[in-house]
């Protein structure tokens, strides 16, 4: 199966693929300006926590490199003022966040500039390789719970596009499908960005994965009438509680699967649980741009004149959250003490 590499890093250069053109262009983003990186987050043409994570780690990257250039004398001050800019781009994700925090402790110890800058770009080399060897191992663990003859729903993106590679969510349903289980997976088109119909679709396919495609309402019917067996999402941040925060529309299917006796699973690394926020209530909502809605392949399809609403994150309260799949193993409540104890290292609940 070849590997999709959303993320590359060659001749000096951040390679994207541009995620707005998919399926029906595979076009490749050469950036070579911190501000460039800020841009293509900013515009979605790499989205999905992992991937924001390394992205950030590279633009810090990049960053610390022009900044190296052309004025080295004020360079942490400057890498300071980027790495706000960075984690800006798209506030609810936590990894972006996560990500330059850690390059900045690293920055702060290095006193040469351009040392400063190589430093920075070997550490987004660590964690893109990090990135992809913690999903291989989440799809690991996440796989024992997909059986022979069910059927998985999926929302959103949160495959290798969404990752340095292999996926969160859709990289348990690999890991599975390539142990020999067989299943159905069924996905949302997850409006109004597409990613389901877009980026899930596109990605299914290349991997020989059976799947059905359905408009976001019809989810609901499909969890009543028991079409599914369990339902998997990625996570953009999950609290210190277990509230997790991923694409709109992921609360309805959380709410309609408890409804429905249908367990409802979280595949996510642990460097997005933000042990800093109790709760999803701290957690930031962005709202993105109306014409995201009211337009459709860059036709207007909503009537002028109205007031339009575009959050594109919602959070789920962790007691609908069946289990939260981590690189570390499967962890389940209490999450409040479950989720610190994998983050630090002690492993306690990880079964």
């Amino acid at each position: 199966m070849a590997e999709i590499q959303p993320i590359v890093w060659a001749s000096n250069k951040l390679m994207l693929l541009d995620q707005t053109k998919l399926p029906r262009q595979e076009i490749v983003l050469e950036l070579t300006d911190y501000r460039q990186v800020v841009a293509a987050i900013r515009e979605m043409r790499v989205r999905g926590a992992p991937a924001l994570g390394v992205t950030a780690a590279y633009a810090m990257a990049l960053a610390a490199r022009q900044i190296a250039e052309e004025d080295p004398s004020h360079f942490l001050p400057l890498l300071k003022e980027a790495a706000e800019e960075i984690k800006a781009a798209r506030p609810t994700a936590v990894n972006a966040s996560w990500a330059v925090d850690r390059l900045l402790v690293l920055v702060e110890a290095e006193a040469d500039p351009p040392a400063a800058s190589q430093r920075l770009l070997a550490e987004a080399q660590a964690m893109q390789e990090d990135d992809v060897a913690a999903n291989r191992r989440m799809g690991q663990h996440g796989a024992r719970l997909l059986r022979d003859g069910d059927a998985v729903l999926t929302h959103c993106n949160a495959g290798a596009l969404a990752t340095a590679g292999y996926g969160t969510a859709l990289g348990v349903i690999r890991a599975a499908w390539e142990g020999g289980t067989r299943f159905q997976v069924y996905h949302t088109e997850t409006r109004p960005f597409l990613q389901g119909a877009r980026l899930t679709a596109w990605e299914l396919v290349k991997m020989g994965i059976p799947a059905t495609l359905v408009v976001d309402s019809a989810a609901g019917l499909l969890l009543k009438e028991h079409s599914v067996q369990c339902v998997i999402v990625g996570a953009d941040r999950i609290a210190a509680n277990g509230d997790t925060a991923n694409k709109i529309g992921t609360y309805t299917l959380a709410v309609v699967a408890r409804e429905n006796d249908i367990p409802f699973y979280v595949a996510a690394p642990t460097s997005t649980v933000d042990l800093s926020i109790a709760s999803g209530e701290q957690i930031p909502i962005e709202e993105r741009d109306p014409s995201e809605v009211a337009q459709l392949g860059g036709v207007r399809t909503a009537a002028e004149g109205l007031e339009i609403r575009n959050p594109s994150f919602d959070v789920t309260p962790h007691r609908y959250i069946g289990a939260i799949i981590t690189e570390e193993g499967i962890v389940r409540e209490p999450y409040s003490t479950n989720l610190a104890a994998v983050v630090t290292g002690t492993h306690a609940g990880v079964r």
